[in-house]
């Protein structure tokens, strides 16, 4: 649950500069990362490929900020997402407000019909939310343990993920 007083929503239009900033300030001192993250929120907005973008808002702030964008496994659309990137700043981290984004955006997409969601990223986080490793889905040059998957539906599939060229972005 998030910090009392925390609200989350949709992404508004007049969200998306601090959406930037969030993301910039949540990955600075992050260990693992290209500080490409802010780029990737733009670029997939850019492609009309967010499929979800939500807010956390405290004192009328955007403090928080979660994506979920499809995923092509074998090269098809399955109905499968990508979580991430998931954003706090720095001074709200440690108060729920990041478990409380990727509870909302889980919630979405299996309410939606989805078939699941994948993540790269610590398993100690994720794998409380339902996510696990799966050795049929396999993410080329990621860590097999770090990347983890959770099923909304009884539909097995196995192959190589891959994200939307947007993942690519640098600047």
């Amino acid at each position: 649950m998030a910090a009392a007083g925390v609200q989350i929503r949709p992404e508004s239009l007049t969200d998306v500069a601090a959406i930037g900033r969030v993301t910039s300030a949540a990955f600075l001192a992050a260990p693992r990362t290209s500080h490409s993250e802010a780029f990737i929120v733009t670029a997939l907005r850019q492609a009309g490929e967010l499929t979800l973008s939500r807010v956390a808002i405290d004192d009328d702030e955007v403090v928080g900020h979660v994506a979920a964008s499809s995923v092509a496994i074998s090269g098809r659309h399955c109905g499968w997402y990508g979580l991430g990137p998931v954003a706090v700043l720095p001074s709200h981290q440690r108060r729920g407000i990041g478990s409380a984004l990727v509870m909302d955006v889980l919630v979405a997409l299996s309410s939606s019909g989805a078939s699941g969601c994948v993540v790269l990223g610590d398993p100690q986080f994720y794998e409380r939310f339902g996510f696990q490793p799966n050795e049929a889905l396999v993410l080329p040059g990621a860590p097999p343990e770090n990347f983890l998957a959770v099923a909304f539906d009884t539909t097995r599939v196995g192959g190589i993920v891959s994200y939307h060229d947007a993942f690519r972005a640098r600047n």
